[in-house]
């Protein structure tokens, strides 16, 4: 025999259950709606990142040499190292 205690136990478990898997639906579609936005800018940035390499090499080809960036990885490492380093002076 079950008693009351228990029934109503099982009733809200069941409903605490049924809450968590409507949450747990709502987040699944979220992350569905943020997968795309991610896909969507993803393809934005690398569309722009073309454009961006073809206006550079036209403007290299123009010979505009205060318009080169360098691009990559190692951009900001290259961008900070001095193009004449000197030694240290022995005064």
């Amino acid at each position: 025999m079950v008693s009351p205690i228990s029934g109503q136990l099982k009733q809200v478990m069941e409903k605490q259950n049924l809450d968590l898997y409507w949450r747990n639906i709502q987040i699944m579609q979220e992350n569905d709606r943020l997968r795309k936005t991610a896909q969507r800018l993803r393809q934005e940035n690398e569309a722009l990142y073309t454009e961006l390499k073809q206006r550079l090499a036209a403007k290299r080809i123009n010979k505009i040499p205060e318009l080169e960036l360098t691009l990559g990885p190692s951009s900001a490492a290259n961008q900070m190292k001095p193009k004449n380093p000197q030694p240290p002076s022995c005064s």
